[in-house]
């Protein structure tokens, strides 16, 4: 499942992740789930982006333990 993210100028694949998954280090998700989309490291705006829904017990394992 995913839910349909349209970029604004500036935007970055961890800002992304930082956003909709609460750790910046996700955004390997985000550029899997979009591969289609160039390897840039500030993303042009109105590009449309897949966001995959993580469970939310994967981002409670990926998470340092100080921070669980």
């Amino acid at each position: 499942m995913y839910l349909t993210h349209i970029t604004t100028a500036g935007e970055r694949w961890d800002q992304l992740a930082a956003r909709y998954y609460g750790d910046p280090m996700l955004y390997q998700d985000l550029i899997a789930a979009n591969p289609q989309v160039p390897l840039v490291s500030v993303l042009p705006s109105g590009l449309p982006l897949s966001i995959p829904i993580i469970e939310q017990a994967r981002l409670h394992e990926e998470l340092p333990p100080w921070k669980r």
